[in-house]
């Protein structure tokens, strides 16, 4: 590991982006629900935490609490977003989790219900499983028609692949192409007469001789397997990631069983808009009037009878959520009763705090007939070794090489100021490396960062020492009083040492 280097000798440069939480890769528990002691999937600490998100996930997949809520409440820079994106790594792609904080809500372009609905169904899943026929075998011979002379253009062998065949044909003709495909398992052979759209799908997915390919007879949707291993010595016909598979045995034409999953709230968009599938890709879906949805609901309903669909209850996170005001906190209460509702995670760091539009106070600026509701799972705050271990964890992430002199003083400035604070302080410092050409970060690059960005408890004294230096200063008496009580508990953590400061 070392800094960000920049080279030109590299051909695909890596572009993926990091985020707060891209090193999560899940809860980091096993089987019997006790965290890992390498720090796995990127989470460190917060052993009761994760044991206690670990039942909800094992409840969430045995489909035991649908319709329920949980809060994750805690001070800030106590990993609650972290444990909610572990949760969704945990749960697997096939789980629908939708992430939304609260703040998104309050826009002029949508009802703050109507945003919460369509949240609430993009986290239940359908998944539709329909019969379906296709043909699967492998190609004997494809022959395409050359309509100004009559005759054949034959693909045999892996020679020539049909897109070769197809250009020359249509290169020779203005207009339609036929030709034949012979098909065959280990059992039957059959001949397949092609039309110009067939003849075209097979141009595009490159089929020649010797291709094991499945043929949806619905759509026309060809898929090509592999190579078979009768033709595993053809060396000219392959290249190094030519994949072999064995030829089908038993009938041409067979029934398979096809499963599809959507969440309920992409059906509601295709069914209310008139461009139907496209409406997705629109980006603006606008409001969803209520008959479109108990029209779906009703379908939906008929088709689990049928044994045609089955609902996937998801997740849906919402961070901030004190940030909400009672009209969204009715509507949650009242969705989380109704027979499609997904499970509800919602993250907090308030502690008695007002209700949003109100003059009422609750805990973590929830209203109590909600938080009667919730199953609260705390977090707390992470020690020095802790966050010593994360700060590695990011480095890693972000391919920053530190010093132990250098990672000692980070962890030590996560511990007294913050999390967030030692993080960023962290890629800033790698950057002052880089521009000193260094492959490690020193003990003077972070000195030097500290010095150069405030955290919130410095700037906050900084304020303090400088009030009549700033217009509309609106501290009053007995807000100094109050303040300066809040900025004594802030500081009661040991401040850093003379060794940070140059």
């Amino acid at each position: 590991m070392a800094t960000p280097r920049f080279s030109e000798e590299t051909a695909q440069p890596r572009m993926a982006r990091l985020g707060a939480h891209s090193h999560i890769r899940g809860l980091g528990l096993d089987a019997k629900l006790q965290p890992l002691p390498s720090n796995a999937h990127g989470l460190v600490g917060q052993a009761r935490a994760r044991r206690a998100a670990g039942v909800v996930v094992k409840m969430i997949q045995g489909g035991k609490l649908s319709g329920r809520a949980v809060l994750i409440a805690g001070a800030p820079g106590t990993g609650k977003t972290a444990l909610a994106m572990g949760m969704a790594q945990a749960l697997g792609e096939e789980t629908p989790f939708t992430k939304l904080a609260a703040s998104e809500l309050y826009s002029l372009e949508m009802n703050k219900t109507e945003a919460l609905r369509q949240a609430f169904r993009r986290s239940i899943g359908v998944r539709i499983t329909e019969e379906t026929e296709i043909i699967e075998g492998e190609v004997v011979e494809l022959q395409i028609d050359k309509p100004l002379s009559g005759s054949m253009l034959g693909v045999e062998g892996g020679g020539e692949s049909v897109a070769a065949a197809a250009a020359a044909a249509a290169a020779m003709s203005g207009g339609g192409k036929t030709g034949k495909l012979t098909l065959k398992t280990t059992d039957m052979e059959t001949i397949y007469d092609l039309g110009t759209k067939m003849i075209d799908s097979l141009s595009r997915e490159k089929v020649s001789a010797g291709d094991v390919v499945s043929i949806d007879k619905a759509t026309g949707k060809i898929s090509k397997l592999g190579r078979s291993f009768a033709r595993s010595r053809d060396y000219d016909a392959m290249g190094a990631s030519a994949r072999f598979v064995r030829c089908p045995d038993g009938e041409l034409q067979t029934r398979k069983s096809v499963v599809h999953t959507v969440t309920l709230h992409e059906v509601d968009v295709i069914n209310s808009r008139q461009q139907g599938f496209l409406a997705l890709f629109a980006g603006d879906t606008g409001e969803i009037k209520p008959e479109v949805r108990e029209q779906i609901d009703a379908k939906v309903a008929e088709w689990q009878e049928e044994g045609k669909a089955t609902l996937v209850p998801g997740v849906l996170f919402i961070d901030e959520v004190h940030m909400l005001d009672m009209e969204c906190f009715s509507f949650l209460s009242r969705a989380l009763e109704h027979p499609l509702a997904p499970v509800l995670v919602c993250a907090s760091n308030r502690g008695i705090a007002r209700i949003r539009g109100t003059d009422y106070r609750a805990p973590h600026g929830v209203p109590l007939d909600l938080l009667d509701r919730l199953l609260i799972i705390s977090t707390t705050a992470y020690g020095i070794e802790d966050v010593g271990t994360i700060i590695r964890i990011r480095a890693e992430e972000e391919d920053v090489e530190l010093s132990p002199e250098a990672a000692e003083l980070l962890g030590r400035v996560g511990v007294e100021t913050s999390l967030r604070y030692a993080m960023y302080l962290m890629t800033s410092a790698a950057l002052v490396a880089a521009k000193r050409k260094a492959a490690i970060v020193g003990l003077e690059d972070v000195k030097r960062c500290y010095t150069m960005f405030l955290d919130v408890k410095r700037s906050a004294q900084f304020l303090r020492d400088n009030a009549n230096d700033y217009m509309y200063n609106e501290v009053g008496e007995e807000d100094e009083e109050v303040e300066a009580a809040q900025l004594a508990g802030a500081l009661r953590a040991p401040p850093p040492s003379d060794s940070m400061q140059t």
